[in-house]
């Protein structure tokens, strides 16, 4: 049995916000950046009971949460908000991401969504644009002034699960 085997993707409990935000800064903070960065960002991936409420928070687990993705409903536009997908930074690479990726296209396609949209860590961009997903425009960060990040598409017609 590989790795990637031994990973089931489920609902996050609404007991386990606290160690997706921990999981999400680690993963972010991976990425170089330094604790002042991150301090600014610590309200943007906090996971709260209410997002957890919200939104479709799925997680990887291997005996542990090892990675974590979020879909926002908006049926009003039939559009899906990815706003959280991390994975713990020593396992990339180990199919986690194409696990949870998955579960998202399935949730997006039984939500009848035409698209997905996100807002792109710079540093993540490049995955996006592997598994489909297309820059529309740069927006502003939502946790640092003056600084803009990617926002992404990707049209779900073409995608089959």
């Amino acid at each position: 049995m590989s790795d990637v085997d031994k990973i089931r993707i489920r609902r996050a409990l609404e007991t386990e916000g606290a160690a997706l935000s921990d999981l999400s800064m680690l993963s972010k903070q991976s990425n170089g950046y330094d604790d002042a960065f991150m301090d600014a960002c610590r309200d943007e991936l906090a996971v709260t009971p209410e997002r957890l409420r919200a939104d479709e928070y799925w997680v990887a687990d291997a005996d542990g949460i090892c990675g974590c993705a979020s879909l926002s409903i908006n049926y009003d536009k039939k559009i899906g908000v990815v706003h959280s997908f991390f994975v713990e930074p020593n396992l990339r690479g180990s199919g986690i991401g194409k696990l949870l990726w998955q579960k998202l296209q399935e949730r997006a396609q039984t939500h009848g969504f035409e698209a997905l949209v996100l807002d792109a860590d710079p540093n993540a961009e490049e995955f996006y644009q592997n598994i489909g997903f297309v820059k529309v425009k740069d927006t502003p960060s939502g946790s640092i002034e003056g600084r803009f990040i990617p926002h992404m598409r990707l049209d779900l017609k073409y995608i089959s699960v």
